[in-house]
């Protein structure tokens, strides 16, 4: 018998990984099979990459998409595994963030886990924008980053108390907490978006039903290959003692984490995925 660390029996046929021997018999896999999982945003970036990893394990995705239809067919096409589906959806408007719960819900027959990943960002620099452009900034942020979310939480929820079983994701940024100068109101639905689910985890906890957030930093996705380029984006990567910025497989990771059978005591948790680019305790 051979005895790994801890005093643990390494099993005879992990001998050739001794040092991930001990720790195979006592950590779940991260295994989704026959999971069902709603994913907001998902035909691209963050998204997109959360999908190809969740279906890869075996789940079936409902992926949301507001006017990305062709995209998000071409997603939905080349996931492996069946039963993937796709719904349009606007995240900030609540009819469709019930109807899209149910929808996902019928066709699934019931709701594993939610991850909501749906966003949005552009500028409003405080001194620079009049007032009108400056409340219809934190109007339209607001009701996608924070409201919806919080819509989508709700309903899911529902779903999820009754199965007494789910896992619900947010996905939040390292703008909550180092501040956006030029996006305040991205910054603060991102805050709220974590106080929002740490409130969640709080209620839901008794119901079995668990709550993760995964906050990246900068992400390179198809939107900021551009903005990467050159001297700006350089600088950017430069933010993080690895060079570069995060990768979206990263991110879907760290949201595939809490989604997992074993990180129930997590729940409340939240992740940071910056390259040290922004630290805090």
């Amino acid at each position: 018998m051979i005895v790994g660390p801890a005093g643990i029996p390494v099993p005879a046929g992990d001998r050739e990984l001794p040092f991930n021997a001990a720790r195979t018999t006592i950590i779940p896999a991260m295994n989704f099979k026959e999971k069902k999982v709603l994913i907001t945003g998902g035909s691209r970036g963050i998204g997109e990459a959360t999908a190809r990893a969740l279906a890869q394990a075996g789940a079936a995705v409902a992926i949301s998409y507001r006017t990305h239809e062709q995209k998000t067919q071409d997603v939905i096409s080349s996931l492996p595994g069946k039963g993937h589906r796709m719904i349009q959806a606007d995240v900030s408007i609540p009819d469709d963030c019930r109807r899209l719960v149910e929808e996902t819900v019928a066709g699934f027959g019931r709701l594993d886990v939610l991850v909501n990943n749906a966003g949005v960002y552009f500028e409003h620099p405080i001194d620079q924008i009049g007032f009108e452009d400056w409340q219809a900034a934190w109007r339209r942020i607001l009701a996608v980053n924070l409201i919806g979310a919080a819509n989508l939480c709700y309903h899911a929820a529902q779903h999820m108390i009754r199965q007494r079983a789910g896992r619900i994701i947010n996905v939040s940024s390292r703008g909550a907490f180092r501040g956006e100068p030029s996006s305040m109101a991205y910054g603060a639905s991102k805050a709220g978006l974590n106080s929002l689910s740490q409130s969640l985890a709080r209620a839901l906890a008794p119901y079995n039903v668990f709550v993760g957030v995964v906050a990246p930093g900068f992400v390179e996705t198809d939107m900021t290959k551009e903005m990467l380029k050159g001297a700006a984006g350089e600088a950017i990567k430069q933010q993080s003692p690895l060079g570069r910025v995060a990768k979206p497989e990263e991110v879907a990771y760290a949201i595939m984490m809490f989604a997992a059978e074993g990180a129930e005591f997590m729940t409340g948790g939240i992740i940071d995925v910056n390259g040290a680019s922004y630290l805090r305790s």
